[in-house]
């Protein structure tokens, strides 16, 4: 069930896993919008880190930054580590 706007999966301080390289790659080469993944994303698939701050771009995208690893992380492209 999809979450409501505005409503992040991912509260601060959750574990979560960056997901698959394969899908960073897709989404990078899909994802037209604001935000785009860098390449250094992309290196991170597999890795995990927790979630340091959470924020929402115009019509509730929700965004990520994580402690260790760096980027704005939109949330598909994270799943949880637990």
């Amino acid at each position: 069930m999809p979450l409501p706007p505005y409503q992040e999966q991912f509260p601060v301080g959750s574990r979560v896993r960056v997901k698959a390289r394969f899908f960073l790659e897709q989404f990078q080469r899909g994802w037209k919008y604001h935000h785009p993944i860098s390449a250094d994303q992309v290196d991170a698939a597999g890795r995990t880190d927790t979630v340091k701050g959470v924020g929402f771009y115009h019509g509730g995208d929700v965004l990520y930054q994580l402690s260790q690893i760096p980027g704005t992380w939109h949330e598909v492209c994270l799943e949880s580590a637990t």
